[in-house]
């Protein structure tokens, strides 16, 4: 059958993959498995709920909860009643909560637990309309879906008929859904997304996933992000099973429990997964420990891609590490070589290669919300992927661009607007239909490759431009560097703010000998300063002049979404992490006020009463 409505989703997942798992998540401890007739029934007995309590086609309701089946139930029977849906973050501050609760005009809010209750409930006060808000957990004084899922059991020979009509009456270009982007400042925005940009998008990637209904993925990624949400559509037309983690901070043991298959991710994770393999080997001695490294350096160089041309020697030294090294890592993981999906920013070419030599395939690839969201990807299955770039544009997907670089897509992807706002809709969609990404790229032959975000790019004293997330990348790739951000805008020269890996940092410590009380001793030690000296010199010869860095600071502070220095999708908030930083950028470029005359402070500091002095008028005139 054709999809071109969300929840023709669920016919076909009866009709073509009738699985005991198609959704599974844990409670108590225990997997809890959803077949797909249970999937099937519980979304529509929703629907039927939703027409009962009163919703209308057109109404929206924001769902705030963390991945679960459950989820799913609700996304597909507000699709099927043509009710929008709007999920948003479970991290939002609160006056990003405000926002989005007023802004949607949001009939009713469905939040899954009493923590993020309260944490909407600062928000709902300052409402004087509030949304009529439905609980998954049991929480005293409130209204529960499941009051909704027992109405729409009850209602089921009275709504039927109505839900097949709306079925039938909703049409591929139907506004269907309403997502708020994080962004890095101001208020999120609205994209409103129809059936045919998700469904078009979606059916388009899955051609490029070798996957098949045997397999199982982890789910972690938050479901109301477009990027995760996609592919949970993609995994469902093709049958394969969703898992949802417990947390992060179980997405080890439940990748292992699961026996998975792939998982979709940001480079931030997989940086962490990198961080914790590389941290295994510090403490092996003799031959182990040089079996270990060696297995890094080998995988640094390799190449899936020609790997049958390689010699003969080549392919021993390969199954040796993977039988010493390489199989160890995916036993951690369940076992299963994979499929590892990430977008969002860019991952280190050499962490993709030493992943690929693990049998965890990198699929990188790159879009946004308002293009529903995939642009182009990689494809290491079919040999369509070159390290260093997002990949051949999607089937079905045009790409252009602009004067000055930048990326511009048009097709059945691009968002029909954001709510509300049609003027910044005008703006960044032109009256071609091209969709401006705000992204700077270039081709590499057939490959898409993203040098920066044009509004992050920054132009020197000199006239000379900078992009910061170029060398941004390049700079975390150093097993030393945690995070940085590149500053310099108005400035002689650019320069960097850096949080080092204390994990890496200590170990080099320990080895010269160093003594110190915490890391912030550690990282004003003059030994410390010189070896990221070096690493920056080192790095700078792959640049230009007036691209190197030539000052840098070292902190020890974490940057994170909790604590707003990083994005719900986990990129640098530049203006907030440059205004904590203001002082260290003032001093780096040496813009400190002069030392304060204490005489002349006081001097200016009093209030001087009009003299009436004839040169005062004649100034005045």
């Amino acid at each position: 059958m054709e999809i071109t409505r969300t929840f023709d989703l669920l016919d076909h997942l009866v009709a073509n993959y009738p699985k005991d798992d198609i959704l599974a998540g844990k409670t108590n401890g225990e997997w809890v498995k959803y077949s797909s007739h249970d999937y099937y029934k519980y979304a529509h007995y929703l629907a039927y709920g939703f027409c009962e309590v009163g919703l209308q086609p057109g109404d929206k309701v924001i769902t705030i909860s963390p991945n679960c089946p459950e989820w799913n139930f609700v996304d597909m029977a507000l699709a099927m009643c043509g009710i929008i849906h709007v999920p948003v973050y479970p991290t939002l501050s609160t006056e990003n909560y405000r926002h989005i609760f007023s802004h949607s005009e949001a009939r009713a809010i469905l939040v899954s637990n009493n923590v993020l209750l309260k944490r909407i409930r600062p928000a709902l006060d300052m409402m004087e309309q509030k949304p009529v808000i439905y609980t998954l957990a049991n929480i005293d004084g409130e209204h529960r879906m499941l009051e909704i899922l027992k109405a729409g059991i009850a209602g089921r020979d009275k709504w039927m008929g109505e839900i097949e009509r709306r079925k039938e009456s909703i049409k591929p270009d139907d506004w269907f859904t309403l997502i708020y982007t994080s962004g890095t400042t101001g208020d999120p925005k609205g994209v409103m997304l129809s059936h045919r940009n998700v469904c078009s998008n979606f059916l388009a990637h899955a051609q490029v996933n070798p996957q098949t209904s045997a397999d199982r993925i982890l789910s972690f990624l938050p479901l109301n992000h477009m990027y995760e949400r996609s592919m949970n559509y993609h995994y469902q037309y093709k049958g394969i099973s969703i898992y949802y983690a417990e947390s992060l901070g179980t997405i080890a043991q439940n990748l292992a429990e699961v026996k998975a298959c792939g998982f979709c991710a940001v480079p931030r994770v997989l940086e962490m997964f990198f961080d914790k393999m590389y941290a295994a080997g510090k403490d092996f001695t003799g031959i182990r420990k040089m079996i270990y490294e060696s297995a890094f350096r080998h995988g640094y160089r390799y190449d899936y891609t020609i790997l049958k041309k390689v010699s003969l020697w080549y392919q021993i030294k390969h199954r040796f590490f993977d039988k010493m090294v390489y199989s160890k890592w995916r036993e951690k993981f369940g076992g299963n070589r994979m499929v590892v999906i990430t977008g969002s920013s860019s991952i280190q070419p050499r962490m993709i290669k030493l992943f690929a030599a693990a049998g965890i395939n990198i699929y990188e690839g790159y879009g946004l919300s308002e293009t529903s969201p995939v642009i182009a990807v990689n494809d290491p299955a079919h040999g369509n992927v070159k390290i260093g770039t997002v990949g051949p544009i999607l089937k079905g997907v045009e790409v252009k661009f602009a004067d000055d670089g930048e990326i511009l897509t048009r097709g059945p992807h691009v968002m029909l607007g954001y709510y509300k706002d049609p003027e910044y809709t005008a703006e960044v969609i032109d009256p071609d239909g091209w969709f401006h990404t705000g992204d700077v790229g270039v081709m590499s032959g057939k490959y898409l490759k993203i040098t920066d975000r044009k509004k992050d790019i920054f132009k020197l004293s000199a006239g000379k431009y900078v992009a910061p997330q170029l060398l941004e990348n390049r700079l975390r790739e150093s097993e030393y560097i945690e995070q940085v951000m590149v500053t310099g805008a108005g400035e002689k020269y650019a320069s960097a703010i850096i949080i080092p890996n204390f994990n890496t940092l200590h170990f080099w410590a320990l080895k010269y000998k160093l003594h110190y009380r915490d890391n912030g001793q550690l990282i004003a030690m003059s030994e410390v300063t010189a070896k990221y000296k070096s690493i920056i010199e080192n790095i700078n010869k792959d640049f230009a002049a007036h691209e190197q860095i030539k000052q840098f600071r070292l902190v020890t502070d974490e940057w994170t979404t909790a604590n707003g220095m990083l994005s719900p999708t986990l990129k640098l908030r530049r203006a907030i992490l440059t205004k904590k930083y203001a002082p260290l950028i003032a001093e780096i470029y040496g813009h400190e006020q002069a030392p304060t005359n204490p005489f002349l402070s006081a001097f200016r500091s009093v209030e001087l009463p009009n003299l009436n002095l004839p040169w005062s008028k004649k100034n005045e005139n």
